[in-house]
């Protein structure tokens, strides 16, 4: 995924437009950073919008940044008090003082290259979305797509959010604004970073323009489909909560899955669905009682956000008797030499402890580097797809702005059907089913349970209704509805 960025804008002609969440200091952000400069160091007009929240915090890179060079140019979607940088006190203040604002947040994410090419999905800028984090990566997916009408969808979108009056230029914000203007100290010009693994950077730029692996990797596997449209909600989301049109691709998420007659499969890494999702769901069992949906998400072991996870977990009982097949991903799946670029080399710091800072994750031991999904992904009656950075919870349908594919084609939705359905198989994930109980234990159980879950936030009762189970050895895969299940898995 990294190569393919680097060699798209080492490919620009005329334009490279740049929409993230997060835009980190580390390797891959410097790496993507110093790629975009030289593009436009070369006659590429480059555009660059981020989400303030997580990106390029350091004030002073960013007013070098600023002054790089005329073609290139970043601005800070809805920044906090007209800042790049967020202290802590600034950090609650806005939760205090105008949380609505500060709680919506520009969770696109789009390379549009010469108005033609495009790529999007779940990955930001930061190591741990390449393999390149030795402690935790994800395991995500985003989609290249050549052609006219997504094309002029990707550009319109994007047009959009550059115009748009949250979306704040550098020079405006004020701790940029001084360094700018400081007569005794201005901005050094910008000059190849230094890196952390600068061995492992020159591979990879190697690959990028290296023609053959080029044409290998990327030309030579792409699908030939039929149609495609490229979604994004409107920067206007939060700003105008009735008007349905800044809620594009939520809405058109809701209105393909209403179409489901056979099976839904759906990757998330956070399971916490919406109240008008549960209604979309439950109308579909009534209407056919024979559909499957088959969910991959993250175990407590493997997400980044156990705070989440518990949401999650709260309402298992929800979802299992909304008739979801629950699979969730294990933070050390027996794929993952496959799953993972370069598996061999990430050492970790000995025990797999994860080191994340902006989430929180679980203490697990482990050898190499943890893995967690972060894709976002829908296939539907095995013929329409979505891929995009919608995660299919509340936060994304109500306060981020989201962007993504949907893709009609047969061949391609297999293709993302057998990932998903890899990723969710006994070696690589855990299958969540009910725990069984004698039948009085079990209806005051869930009773209680019942309480507990209506509480408001979290809930205090530890019996749940259902766990997770492993595959026994010698066993064959089946469903938790299948009257041998108890026999062939075993609570872990």
């Amino acid at each position: 995924a990294l190569v393919l960025r680097v060699h798209l804008i080492r490919a620009a002609r005329r334009s490279i437009d740049v929409q993230t969440f997060i835009f980190s200091q580390d390797d891959a952000g410097k790496l993507v950073l110093d790629e975009l400069i030289g593009a436009a160091r070369r006659g590429v007009r480059v555009r660059v919008i981020v989400d303030q929240l997580f990106s390029l915090g350091d004030p002073t890179l960013l007013a070098r940044l600023a002054r790089a060079h005329a073609n290139f140019e970043i601005r800070f979607y809805n920044p906090t008090f007209d800042e790049a940088a967020t202290q802590p006190l600034e950090f609650a203040a806005g939760i205090l003082c105008c949380f609505s604002s500060f709680n919506q947040r520009m969770h696109n994410k789009l390379l549009l290259v010469d108005g033609a090419v495009g790529l999007a999905g779940g990955r930001n800028y930061e190591d741990r979305y390449y393999d390149w984090d030795d402690v935790f990566d994800y395991r995500d997916r985003d989609v290249l797509v050549a052609g006219p009408v997504a094309a002029a969808q990707m550009q319109a979108s994007f047009d959009a959010f550059w115009q748009h009056h949250r979306t704040v230029p550098l020079a405006r914000l004020k701790d940029i604004n001084r360094r700018l203007l400081a007569p005794k100290s201005p901005p050094k010009p910008w000059s190849t970073p230094e890196f952390r693994r600068p061995g492992r950077v020159a591979a990879l730029v190697a690959h990028a323009t290296d023609a053959a692996y080029v044409r290998e990797h990327f030309a030579a596997a792409a699908f030939r489909v039929g149609r495609v449209d490229y979604f994004s909600d409107s920067p206007d989301k939060t700003l105008d909560p009735d008007n349905p049109a800044d809620q594009a691709l939520t809405r058109h998420i809701a209105d393909l899955l209403r179409e489901a007659a056979r099976e839904v499969v759906m990757q998330t890494p956070y399971l916490v669905i919406s109240s008008e999702a549960r209604r979309i769901f439950r109308a579909l069992r009534k209407e056919h009682p024979g559909l499957r949906v088959i969910v991959s998400t993250n175990s407590l072991a493997a997400t980044d956000a156990f705070y989440v996870y518990a949401l999650s977990h709260k309402y298992k009982k929800r979802y299992l008797k909304l008739g979801f097949e629950i699979h969730e991903f294990k933070p050390f799946p027996a794929d993952a030499a496959e799953l993972v670029a370069d598996y061999a080399n990430l050492a970790g710091d000995g025990n797999g402890v994860a080191r994340y800072e902006r989430y929180g994750v679980a203490p697990v031991s482990g050898e190499g580097a943890r893995l967690g999904l972060h894709a976002k992904s829908i296939v539907i009656d095995g013929a329409t797809s979505l891929i995009g950075s919608h995660n299919f919870d509340p936060r994304s349908d109500n306060y981020n702005t989201e962007s993504g594919f949907i893709l009609h084609d047969v061949a391609f939705a297999a293709a993302l059907r057998a990932s998903i359905l890899r990723d969710a198989a006994p070696r690589n994930a855990w299958t969540i089913a009910r725990r069984p109980r004698p039948k009085l234990v079990e209806r005051i159980n869930n009773a209680i349970a019942d309480f507990s879950t209506a509480l408001p936030l979290f809930d205090f009762w530890p019996f749940r209704y259902a766990t997770s189970y492993e595959l026994k050895p010698g066993c064959e895969p089946m469903r938790t509805t299948d009257p041998g299940f108890y026999d062939c898995y075993e609570n872990v």
